[in-house]
């Protein structure tokens, strides 16, 4: 059996299809826009725009919206990061036809009604506050808006309070305008259901979007300078990120730094860090490591959560576990059962059908193809153990880490 259908329609919008046994079924656009194309007075409107997307359109007001899917049991959601915007429901099979025309009428039809801009301004801004005053996640958008310096991928995807409150109508339909062309757009679907439906639905719902054909224009990011920042919080727990910049999406050491970060910190309890830090010496009660690509570069970042009299101690170690990479080849007993947790992880990934949906329509926008679980082993069994070490030299060099510290009073 074919694992993924896909085709264009006239207006240049991609349809992704990939065939389960499920009767529950999942479909969703995938925008290729998110914070890192806003400018700085702008900052916060891709977030802001998937948040109003669903507060009225020009034949549905905001509770139609919500309870469309909702009357037959089903869910409708959305996010924004850095470079996607994903708006997306799940059904009963049957009634794919009813989530496709809403999620099209709300993506091409929304009023952005300035009553309705102005009251959600405020749940946004709350939204920020509840960031600020929550430490784990600050760190975060404060450790990239170090890395990533005066570029938009700096940028805290919520915006500024003075940012939001920035935010009207016509700067809404300009960042759409020059954002949500057609080629930027993939339609993903999951679920058992006959191709000829989701092409006869796609073309009556999804095919009608023109839209201009605005060249997309990212700043590359090029200059990132290592830093060491602590900061003191009023708060039970300090916290501490240490990284660098790593591989973009397209980059061929890309496959090999996901097996290396998996080991490293991954979410598996037996991840080197996890044994160390947690399981060994008990200095930390949540430890991980994180890897995220973009289109021009990439993040690598170590996080750790600790009392105040540990956060040394835990960089010491941090940096240990960091340096035996460096210097320790890996054996082929360790690099095989290495290969064989990560692919055990995708396959129990790809149960999660939301996931494989997004990640399908994702997977076309950055790569113009999807690979099959089969091409996906291929390239994880060809990762060799110099290559990891390659990478450890480049991705773990002690003059390249960057280090925030947030420090309990």
């Amino acid at each position: 059996m074919k694992e993924f259908f896909h085709f264009e329609l006239k207006n240049g919008i991609r349809i992704i299809y990939k065939q389960t046994s499920s009767n529950v079924a999942h479909c969703g656009f995938v925008i290729n826009a998110g914070s890192r194309d806003e400018n700085i007075s702008e900052n916060g409107i891709a977030h802001f725009i998937e948040h109003t997307l669903f507060k009225g359109t020009k034949k549905r007001k905001a509770y139609h919206i919500l309870n469309r899917i909702d009357s037959v049991g089903g869910e409708i959601n959305a996010y924004t990061t850095k470079e996607k915007t994903c708006i997306y429901a799940s059904f009963m099979s049957e009634h794919l036809e009813r989530a496709v025309e809403l999620l099209s009428d709300i993506l091409f039809n929304s009023t952005f009604n300035e009553n309705e801009l102005e009251k959600e301004k405020e749940v946004i801004i709350d939204e920020i506050h509840s960031f600020e005053d929550t430490p784990y996640e600050q760190i975060f958008d404060d450790f990239e808006e170090l890395v990533f310096k005066n570029h938009p991928l700096g940028f805290n995807i919520l915006g500024s309070e003075k940012s939001v409150k920035s935010i009207d109508r016509k700067k809404i339909l300009n960042f759409i305008n020059k954002n949500y062309t057609a080629k930027e757009i993939v339609f993903s679907v999951i679920g058992n259901i006959e191709v000829k439906k989701i092409k006869k639905f796609a073309e009556k719902y999804i095919e009608g979007y023109i839209t201009k054909n605005y060249q997309k224009n990212r700043t590359a990011f090029k200059s990132y300078t290592s830093f060491t920042k602590e900061n003191t919080k009023d708060h039970n727990q300090s916290h501490t990120i240490i990284g660098n910049i790593a591989y973009h999406s397209h980059h061929k050491k890309k496959p090999g730094f996901i097996l290396l970060n998996n080991i490293l910190g991954g979410p598996s309890m037996n991840s080197r860090l996890n044994m160390t830090i947690r399981e060994k010496y008990g200095y930390a009660y949540s430890i991980e490591s994180s890897y995220t690509s973009y289109s021009d570069t990439g993040l690598f970042s170590v996080y750790v959560g600790t009392d105040k009299k540990n956060i040394q101690k835990s960089i010491d170690l941090i940096h240990k576990e960091l340096k035996k990479f460096r210097l320790t080849q890996l054996s082929s007993i360790q690099l095989h059962r290495a290969k064989q947790q990560l692919l055990g992880q995708i396959v129990l990934a790809d149960e999660n059908n939301v996931n494989v949906m997004l990640g399908i329509a994702k997977s076309l926008i950055n790569y113009g193809k999807v690979d099959s679980l089969e091409e996906v082993y291929k390239k994880i069994n060809r990762i060799t153990a110099t290559e990891l070490i390659d990478i450890s030299n480049e991705i773990f060099d002690e003059k390249q880490l960057s280090t925030l510290i947030f420090t309990q009073h």
